[in-house]
């Protein structure tokens, strides 16, 4: 046992599947590096997920300085997944929202992930599924994950 409580078994559980997990997402990545960078990526899903954000809470999110996330966001709307726009309640602050095609992006994205999982899930005893919304839910929760609800209704996608 960890000083958190938590066995060995556990933690090897949780490490086996997410090597699995990682692979999903590598294998989703591998099928967009051309169209956008890591960096990219996470502005287009931070928008997805969240909404309409500001360049400030974009630098925010990344950890970068605001000139690293303008240029980031730069090639963003150069590519057509992003728009800026003014943002109604302080027009000092432009609002950075998805384009038609950045969200067509983000849920193709997440089309491919949905059905990779939905792959390896299938082949799991039918028994062992019962409770995996239940447990990986609860997992999510305490890494401090939202629920579904949170993401925008035009998705109607996980992240």
């Amino acid at each position: 046992m960890t000083e958190h409580g938590v066995s060995d078994g556990e933690i090897d559980a949780m490490m086996r599947a997410s090597r699995v997990l990682i692979a999903v997402v590598a294998k989703s990545l591998a099928e967009i590096e051309d169209v956008v960078s890591p960096a990219q990526l996470r502005v287009v899903v931070l928008i997805a997920s969240r909404g309409a954000q500001t360049l400030g809470a974009v630098a925010d999110d990344l950890g970068v300085h605001a000139s690293n996330a303008t240029r980031t966001c730069d090639r963003l709307v150069a590519s057509g997944l992003i728009e800026r726009s003014e943002n109604p309640s302080d027009r000092r602050f432009l609002q950075l929202r998805l384009t038609d095609a950045g969200t067509r992006f983000v849920a193709d994205l997440m089309a491919y992930r949905r059905a990779a999982l939905a792959e390896i899930i299938g082949r799991m005893p039918a028994q062992d599924r019962q409770g995996l919304p239940t447990v990986m839910g609860s997992f999510a929760e305490a890494a401090g994950e939202g629920s579904q609800e949170a993401l925008p209704a035009v998705l109607g996608l996980g992240f």
